[in-house]
């Protein structure tokens, strides 16, 4: 009878009607977290006196936690809040601590409603930070001049203004997608396959627009009307995406938490720790080892044998309920779950290939210091802001998926047979050969840059004007957004194929990590690159005054990196099967035998 009424108030929810509001959630969310970490890099050199380098380190570390946490928040809200909760906290703290107790008590709606609110809180923090003086130190005239040192307690605004956006995006990002697509999922709807479709594309169409608009409108309305209305705007926005959001509740389907896969695969880590000192059965017998009833892999593969002891039974009496299900899922684990961790340990080699091209692009602090000091002038009375550069990394990226996908695809499967075209391997090494030129450009532009403003006279002025077009970084940054392109739709689509249905989830979530990993190793490698040049009283390679340092040298760094991890790639490649696409190994099905359950004895 429960059942019956959910099913009944289910059909009175969710649908078409209730996109309006995730959507424009999540993108008032990107317009807001986008638009203040673009240009965010002057902000901090210029009130809290930072470095270049320790600004871009900053800003790196804060990337991570954005998306490092977005796996916490999956995990939290797939097994505890539910994603309504968590996409409406992390957008309101990412507004105020007294919104808190908006959040109401369904789940997945509890994760987006906590995030939301926590980005609110966040930019709230940062916009006060602009308003009052003394949450920031007096600007200094000129880059090199001595000025007085921010104080502890105003580095401690500004960083928990960073933690609680970056908690926020935590819980909205891996969740608001996922909470849209549960509004869409009705049994018995012929129309549910084309909805959903539709849906996502709409909401990665909406994710773009978003990025455009950040990078542009709320950039230029910070060079061109300051700080203070450049930071109110995104809380404005932000505060409108939790109101939408929250004023849609009554509308929503409310799926339930449970449990969460990431939890699974550590319980299996543990389980196989635990019983380390288990020997094998002797005989290959399927009633070794725990699997559901409807499960098709009766005995687990051959390769990371460790990790087979997590599944295996060693007293029935003990590790089964009457039900057939683990007494404790700690100690023993189905072999579904054995199997779904082997699938994630054979896919870290090709997942660390991608660390470089993103570390790579998130090079975008420096590229505003070069583009600041140079022409951006289209029209005689209009100049692109220099954090507005980025939007041709977008533009590129939107058209070669678009181009790929409409025109390559079609004529690239009548030659190789594959229904995408390109393996996803292929497509990922296209992407990183292309950031490797992306970075060998970057480094011959900024050496022209470079010397043409010490010809000029500008060495010891670093926010001095070259002669020289800003429009000559176009190309780097259309090539970057074509690398990433390729490279990250390749592999996600290869870890897609590789992982079994059941860890659909875990594709988009190792990308994420990818980034929040190569976000700190950014991070990790600026502060040493600077370090390590800056040694014996020598200018550093990433001074604040550009002119005098040698950007150059670092982004042919990057390159000779960036070369060295397309080899690494293909190493990796041969790990693999040739030709393969990903295909996963979840197809043992051992033949059926009678056993008895023994106690299996603990080796020596």
């Amino acid at each position: 009878m429960d059942t019956e009424t959910q099913v009944e108030e289910n059909s009175r929810k969710g649908g078409l009607r209730t996109m309006p509001f995730i959507i424009v959630n999540e993108s008032f969310e990107r317009v807001a977290s986008y638009g203040l970490q673009t240009n965010m890099i002057i902000y901090l050199m210029k009130y809290y006196h930072m470095s270049a380098a320790t600004g871009t380190s900053i800003l790196g570390i804060w990337t991570a936690l954005s998306n490092g946490l977005a796996i916490v928040g999956a995990i939290i809200s797939d097994s505890y809040l539910g994603r309504f909760k968590a996409v409406a906290f992390g957008s309101i703290s990412t507004l105020i601590s007294t919104a808190v107790g908006i959040i109401v008590k369904e789940y997945w709606f509890r994760a987006v409603a906590f995030g939301s609110i926590s980005i609110l809180i966040g930019m709230i923090i940062l916009w006060l930070t602009a308003m009052i003086p003394q949450l920031k130190s007096l600007p200094c005239t000129h880059f090199q001049q001595v000025c007085n040192g921010t104080t502890a307690f105003q580095l401690a605004v500004l960083f928990s203004s960073f933690g609680f956006m970056s908690i926020g995006a935590g819980f909205v990002r891996p969740c608001s997608i996922i909470f849209g697509a549960d509004q869409l999922e009705k049994k018995g709807n012929s129309e549910n396959q084309r909805l959903v479709d539709s849906y996502f594309n709409w909401y990665y169409a909406s994710i773009g627009i978003s990025s455009i608009f950040a990078v542009t409108i709320i950039v230029y309305i910070q060079d061109h009307y300051g700080w203070q209305v450049g930071f109110g705007i995104p809380v404005i926005l932000m505060f409108l995406s939790v109101s939408l959001f929250l004023i849609g509740s009554p509308l929503y389907i409310k799926v339930k938490a449970k449990k969460s896969l990431l939890i699974g695969l550590l319980q299996t880590v543990v389980a196989a720790f635990r019983k380390r000192n288990i020997s094998f059965p002797l005989t290959a017998c399927d009633d070794y080892y725990h699997w559901p009833l409807e499960s098709e892999i009766l005995t687990p593969s051959n390769d990371y044998r460790c990790v087979n002891r997590a599944c295996m039974i060693q007293d029935p009496q003990r590790d089964l309920n009457p039900d057939g299900s683990a007494s404790n899922p700690w100690n023993l684990c189905s072999l579904e779950q054995v199997e779904s961790l082997k699938a994630l340990i054979r896919s870290l080699p090709m997942w660390s290939t991608g660390f470089m091209i993103f570390v790579a692009t998130n090079q975008f602090s420096f590229s505003v210091l070069q583009t600041k000091t140079m022409d951006r002038h289209v029209f005689p009375h209009f100049e692109i802001p220099a954090a507005s550069f980025s939007m041709f990394l977008i533009i590129a990226l939107t058209i070669w998926i678009t181009f790929y996908d409409r025109v390559l695809v079609p004529l690239l499967s009548k030659y190789t047979g594959r229904p995408r075209g390109l393996s996803p391997p292929t497509r990922m090494g296209i992407g990183l050969i292309v950031s490797c030129m992306s970075m060998a450009l970057s480094a011959i532009t900024e050496s022209i840059r470079r010397q043409r403003a010490i010809e000029e006279g500008h060495e010891n002025n670093p926010s001095a004007l070259v002669n020289m077009s800003a429009m000559w970084f176009v190309p780097q940054y259309a090539l970057l957004g074509v690398a990433e392109a390729a490279h990250a739709v390749g592999q996600i689509e290869f870890f897609y194929s590789l992982f079994p249905k059941s860890m659909s989830s875990i594709a988009s979530a190792m990308y994420t990590i990818g980034t929040a990993g190569s976000s700190l190793i950014g991070s990790i490698l600026v502060s040493g690159v600077d370090w390590l040049s800056s040694t014996g009283g020598k200018t550093s390679w990433l001074s604040s005054n550009i002119n005098r340092g040698h950007l150059d040298y670092y982004f042919w760094l990057l390159t000779f990196l960036s070369l060295l991890n397309f080899f690494y790639f293909l190493a990796v490649c041969r790990l693999y099967e040739p030709g393969n696409d990903g295909s996963s190994r979840f197809s043992q099905v051992a033949e059926e035998k009678q056993c008895d359950y023994r106690l299996l004895p603990e080796s020596s």
